[in-house]
């Protein structure tokens, strides 16, 4: 199960694709809303805003997707309890929402529009709303048995429609590259190679860059679009661990290296101390059977 999250000014449009009729929607929940028609739920979202008019966004759209190998354990009433749950954890209570399941793709996926101004006229938070979204996914595919997907290198590419196909692409491109260059300049030439264009984004007239885009194929995606391991910060840390990992592979080679001389000169101290230690064993064991000789003569001659 996995959350995409975008906050947007106008239910109009919002309602209007989650309930068009091409896509075999079926409406699975409701709440505070007039159903009488699209106008009546678009007309009762708009005025619940009006309560708090300053919100320049106040339509929380959210589709929840699952795998496809979940299909026919989801029925449309456990899909809806785990969007209620969802919804609950996420903090999106006593507030109005419509719940729409498109039936127009292989893999089930329903779409969430709501109200972030609430029945009390305060703004819903959204702080750290994608973070929290993604744990509270994890949470709820572990507790009803749902499908974890291995990640991006499962999807069939070639099955994707554009935009989506030329992202996976790069995603690929990237992650054949960016773990084995040093540098920018490095990442930039390799991937042109393959096709793919980067721009770096700069702050204002400053010498700041706060961001990168990648194009192929016609279509711009910043890095963090890709994935979050792509953004211009994330991989800035990647290639600069690049560097001080070989920095630190150099200094611990050399390290090896002047401890195996040192551990020479050691061994050849302590093997000349043996000697010189064996040498006096010597001469001292020699004096000693000098004069017992002299002794052993002198006894003799007073025998006589």
């Amino acid at each position: 199960m996995i959350a995409n999250i975008t906050k947007v000014a106008s239910f109009n449009i919002i309602v209007r694709y989650i309930l068009d009729f091409t896509k075999n929607t079926e409406l699975l929940n409701s709440e505070g809303v007039r159903l009488r028609d699209l106008d009546s739920i678009i007309k009762s979202f708009e005025m619940q805003t009006e309560l708090n008019s300053k919100l320049g966004k106040p339509v929380y759209h959210i589709s929840l997707n699952f795998s496809v190998q979940d299909k026919v354990l989801l029925s449309n009433a456990l899909i809806s309890k785990i969007a209620s749950e969802y919804m609950s954890k996420m903090g999106l209570v006593d507030t109005q929402f419509i719940i729409g399941k498109h039936n127009d793709k292989e893999h089930p996926h329903i779409h969430i529009a709501c109200n972030r101004v609430d029945n009390q006229g305060i703004t819903i938070s959204d702080r750290n709303d994608r973070f929290r979204s993604e744990k509270i996914c994890k949470e709820l595919t572990l507790k009803y048995g749902l499908y974890f997907s291995p990640g991006k290198q499962s999807v069939k590419v070639d099955r994707l429609k554009e935009p989506d196909r030329t992202k996976y692409l790069i995603y690929n491109v990237l992650k054949n590259n960016v773990p084995n260059c040093q540098n920018w300049k490095e990442l930039i030439d390799r991937i042109k190679i393959e096709g793919v264009d980067t721009q770096l984004i700069y702050k204002g007239n400053t010498a700041v860059i706060q961001g990168v885009v990648f194009t192929k194929n016609g279509f711009p995606f910043s890095g963090s679009k890709i994935d979050r391991q792509f953004s211009f910060s994330k991989i800035d840390f990647q290639l600069d661990n690049y560097i001080k990992q070989n920095e630190n592979n150099s200094l611990l080679s050399k390290e090896k290296h002047s401890f195996s001389i040192e551990q020479t000169i050691n061994q050849a101290t302590n093997n000349f101390s043996e000697i010189i230690s064996i040498g006096n064993s010597f001469d001292n064991n020699g004096e000693n059977e000098l004069i017992l000789r002299k002794k052993k003569k002198k006894n003799n001659n007073l025998t006589i």
